[in-house]
C-alpha cells in the first residue's frame, strides 16, 4: 500500500482517501490471536496499524538487545504479518512511548542508573526520574546505540523496499513530560549549556542579540558576557522578564527541534527512508512545534491528539462543546501548518476504567472531528493486552475498554469504530472536502505560546493567555452559536488572504511588528478587520510599536472602570461583560468615525467603526467576552453586519445545534451537532454559491449525536 499526503489530505494507492489506523501493540497481544485481531481491525475499515516499539522491553539489560527471542518481542513478525495482510504500518520505536508503561517506555536502568540525564526546573530540581534531558550528550549516547540496534531492523520493511511500514515517529508526545511533570521547561545545565562558554543557550542569546550590550539593554541587567547570563526563575511580571522568560522558552523549543532533527538523522543513516512523524501532546500544545516544523521541512507529518477523557481528573466524561471548539481549532491549526488534519491518538477507549468510556461518546467524537476537517486519525487504542515483564505502570493488563478487550472479546465499542469506518468509506470524496466559511478569525501563532510569560496584562490590553482564550470561548463559540462559520487565517500570510470576508482579530497589548504592519496592508486593501478588545501598541519583545495604530489615527483605549457597567452595541442593551472592557477617550484623529458601542453610565465610546480612504473599514470594540449569553449572540450579529458580511451559509433557529458544510466540487456534507446530554432539535436552511437553498427542516438530534446529510449542488 503506497499512502501519500499533501496539505489538503492522504493518497492511497494513487485515490484520495483516509488514513485509518488502530493502535495494535504486538508485545502486548498474544501471538496467536494477533491475526483475527487484525482481521476484525480491517474489517472495521481501517488502512493501518500502529504501534510503539518500546525500548524497555528490547533492552532489559544494558548493551543486550533481544528482538524475537519471545513471542512478546517477536517485532518481526508482526510486521511481515502486516504485509500479508496489506496493511500499513507506522510505527514508533522512541526514545519513549510514555502508553502507561514503567519509565515511559524508557529502561529502568537507564532512568535509574544514570541520574545525570534527568530533565531538571530552573533551580536545578528534577521532575521524575522518567523525564530526562532531551540532548543531553549521555542520553543522546544511548539513544544512538538504541537507533543502531532497532532502526536496521525497521529499514528492512519500509514502502520502499515492498515492506509495510509507511511512516516512523520520531519520539513521543515531546515537551509533555516536562509539562505534565512541572509545568515549565527543561533547564539541564549540561544539555542546555546555561553558564557555560560556547553552550547551546549562550549561543541562542548571541545568534538572537549579537552582543552582550544588545541583551543588556533589552534585559536592563549588566551580563559580562552571553556564558554569564542565567535564565528568569519566577513569574514574569514586567516587559524585561517576560522577554527574557520568553527568550528562554523560543530557545527550548529550538533545542526540540534540534533534538528531532538529530533523531531523524540516525534514523536516514540505518535506512529508515519514509515520512516522519510526531504527535503533539493536544490542541493547546500544536504553536510550540513551529521550530520543529520548520527544521524538518519536506517529509515531516505533524499531528495532534484529541482525548476528551482519560480519568476521573478530566473536567468531562464526553465530547462537549469545548471539546468541540478545541477539535476546530486543533485541525485548522495544522491546516495552517501545512499539514491534513491528523488525530495520531484518537480515543478508542480510556486509560481508566472510571468514568467509563461509550460507544455513543465516541462516535460523536469522531463525527465532530471528522466536520471539523480530520483526514487522518489512529484509534488508541484498539485493542490491548497483558504487559508483558511486569512493564505495566498501574495495571498487569492494558485494556483501555478498547473496541477489541485484552481478553479478545468484542465489545459495543466496535461497533461504533466499526460504522465511522464504513461511512469514511461510503464518503470517501469527503477526503477531498474543504470547509465553506463565512468568516474569518485571525490567529497569531504567539498567544498559543506565551503561557508561560503572558498570563498577566500588559499596561492597556489583555494579556497573550487572556487572548488566546479569547479566541476560542469568545469568537470561535459565538460564531457557531450564530451559524456562521469561521474559518482561522494565519497573520503571518495575510498577504495571500482574500479581503472577501471579514476578519476578526483577538487583540493583546502585543503583535508582532511584522504582523501589524500586514493587518494594516490587509486594511489597505480593502479589507473588514474586527479588532477587539484593544489595538496593540507593543512588539513582540514588548517594545513600542504602534504601525496599526498610526494608521488607525492613534486612537487613545483605556479601561472602563466602572463598577457592573451597562454595555450597549447598537439596540443591543445591557450586554454581559464578563471579562474585560475599554473604552475609547479618543477617537482616530481626523477620520470617518462611526461610534457603535457606549457604556451607557459614563457615555464612554466602547466601539467605532472606521470607514479608510482605501475602502477598507477596521471595526473596534473594547470588550473580550465568555459566550453565554444571548445579548453576545445578538451582538456579534450585529458586528458582523457592521463589516459587511453576508448572510451565513447555514441558517439554524437553534444556537446549541452547530452546522458546518463541508464541499467538493458538486458534492456537500452538512455536519449537524449535539455534543449534549440531551437531546436537541433545529430547523436548518442552507444557501448555495448561487444564492439560492435548501430547506433542510426540522432536525431531531439524540444526545451526543452527529447528522451527516449528503446534499447535492450545494457547493
Amino acid at each position: 500500500m503506497r499512502i501519500q499526503w499533501t496539505d489538503r489530505g492522504y493518497i492511497i494507492d494513487n485515490t484520495p482517501g483516509f488514513l485509518v489506523s488502530g493502535e495494535f501493540h504486538y508485545f502486548r497481544v498474544p501471538k496467536t490471536d494477533w491475526e483475527r485481531r487484525l482481521v476484525l481491525l480491517k474489517e472495521a475499515g481501517m488502512n493501518c496499524v500502529a504501534t510503539y516499539i518500546p525500548w524497555e522491553i528490547h533492552e532489559q539489560k544494558e548493551g543486550e538487545f533481544l528482538f524475537g527471542d519471545v513471542p512478546e518481542r517477536d517485532l518481526e513478525g508482526f510486521l511481515r504479518l502486516c504485509a500479508k495482510m496489506e496493511l500499513a504500518v507506522l510505527c514508533r520505536p522512541g526514545p519513549y512511548q510514555y502508553s502507561e508503561l514503567r519509565y515511559d517506555g524508557l529502561p529502568e536502568w537507564l532512568c535509574e542508573g544514570y541520574p545525570a540525564i534527568y530533565a531538571q526546573n530552573v533551580q536545578g530540581n528534577t521532575f521524575r526520574n522518567s523525564a530526562v534531558s532531551y540532548l543531553h550528550p549521555l542520553f543522546l549516547e544511548k539513544v544512538q546505540r538504541w537507533y543502531r540496534a532497532v532502526c536496521p531492523i525497521v529499514a528492512k520493511y519500509m514502502s520502499s523496499r515492498g515492506g509495510p511500514i509507511t511512516f516512523v515517529q520520531a519520539d513521543n508526545e515531546m515537551m509533555g513530560i516536562c509539562i505534565w511533570n512541572s509545568g515549565g521547561w527543561d533547564y539541564n545545565r549540561e544539555a542546555m549549556g546555561i553558564g557555560a562558554e560556547g553552550g547551546r543557550y549562550p549561543a541562542f542569546l548571541k545568534d538572537r542579540y549579537s552582543s552582550v550590550q544588545a541583551l543588556n539593554a533589552a534585559y536592563q541587567t549588566n551580563f559580562a558576557s552571553f556564558s554569564a547570563v542565567q535564565p528568569f526563575a519566577g513569574e514574569a511580571h514586567d516587559a524585561t522578564q517576560r522577554r527574557r522568560v520568553k527568550d528562554y522558552q523560543d530557545f527550548y523549543f529550538a533545542t526540540v527541534a534540534e533534538y528531532v532533527v538529530l533523531l531523524t538523522g540516525w534514523m536516514r543513516e540505518h535506512g529508515i527512508d519514509c515520512d516522519i512523524v510526531h504527535n503533539s501532546p493536544n490542541p493547546a500544545s500544536n504553536p510550540q512545534f513551529l521550530e520543529v516544523v520548520r527544521r524538518m521541512g519536506k517529509g515531516f507529518l505533524l499531528g495532534s491528539d484529541h482525548y476528551y477523557n482519560l480519568g476521573p481528573g478530566w473536567e468531562q466524561n464526553n465530547p462537549t462543546p469545548q471539546y468541540t471548539a478545541k477539535s476546530f481549532l486543533s485541525s485548522e491549526m495544522l491546516r495552517l501548518m501545512g499539514f491534513p488534519p491528523t488525530v495520531f491518538e484518537l480515543p478508542g477507549g480510556s486509560a481508566s476504567d472510571w468514568p467509563p468510556i461509550t460507544s455513543q461518546d465516541l462516535r460523536c467524537c469522531y463525527d465532530v472531528n471528522l466536520a471539523f476537517g480530520m483526514k487522518g486519525l489512529n484509534y488508541y487504542i484498539f485493542t490491548g493486552g497483558k504487559n508483558p515483564f511486569q512493564i505495566g505502570r498501574f495495571s498487569d493488563v492494558y485494556d483501555y475498554g478498547a473496541s477489541i478487550g485484552a481478553d479478545g472479546s468484542i465489545r459495543p465499542v466496535y461497533m461504533a469504530v466499526k460504522e465511522f469506518g464504513a461511512f469514511l468509506q461510503e464518503h470517501a470524496w469527503l477526503a477531498c472536502a474543504a470547509l465553506r466559511s463565512d468568516i474569518l478569525i485571525g490567529l497569531d501563532w504567539e498567544m498559543g505560546r506565551c503561557a508561560s510569560y503572558y498570563k498577566t496584562r500588559e499596561g492597556v490590553g489583555i494579556s497573550g493567555t487572556e487572548a488566546w482564550s479569547f479566541l476560542r470561548e469568545g469568537l470561535i463559540t459565538t460564531s457557531l452559536c450564530c451559524s456562521y462559520t469561521p474559518e482561522l487565517a494565519d497573520l503571518t500570510r495575510l498577504d495571500s488572504i482574500s479581503t472577501e470576508k471579514p476578519l476578526l482579530i483577538p487583540t493583546s497589548a502585543c503583535m508582532a511588528k511584522a504582523l501589524q504592519a500586514g493587518v494594516t496592508a490587509f486594511l489597505r486593501r480593502g479589507g473588514r478587520v474586527l479588532l477587539s478588545p484593544t489595538i496593540p501598541y507593543l512588539d513582540e519583545n514588548f517594545n513600542p510599536c504602534t504601525i496599526l495604530s498610526d494608521y488607525l489615527g492613534r486612537p487613545e483605549i483605556r479601561p472602563c472602570m466602572r463598577h457592573a457597567p451597562r454595555f450597549t452595541v447598537g439596540n443591543i442593551e445591557n450586554i454581559a461583560v464578563n471579562s474585560v472592557l475599554f473604552g475609547c477617550t479618543r477617537l482616530p484623529v481626523g477620520a470617518n468615525v462611526k461610534t457603535i458601542a457606549k457604556e451607557e453610565h459614563s457615555a464612554a465610546v466602547t466601539g467605532w467603526r472606521l470607514d479608510l480612504a482605501e475602502g477598507g473599514s477596521a471595526l473596534w470594540l473594547g470588550l473580550a467576552w465568555d459566550y453565554c449569553m444571548k445579548e453576545h449572540r445578538d451582538m456579534f450579529i450585529r458586528l458582523l453586519k457592521e463589516l459587511g458580511a453576508v448572510e451565513p451559509v447555514i441558517e439554524s433557529d437553534n444556537p446549541n445545534v452547530w452546522s458546518v458544510l463541508r464541499v467538493h466540487e458538486n458534492r456537500a456534507m452538512l455536519f449537524i451537532m449535539n455534543p449534549y446530554s440531551a437531546p436537541m432539535e433545529a430547523s436548518l436552511r442552507v444557501r448555495s454559491t448561487q444564492g439560492s437553498g435548501v430547506d433542510i427542516g426540522k432536525q431531531s438530534l439524540k444526545p451526543m449525536e452527529v447528522k451527516a446529510l449528503e446534499l447535492r449542488n450545494q457547493a
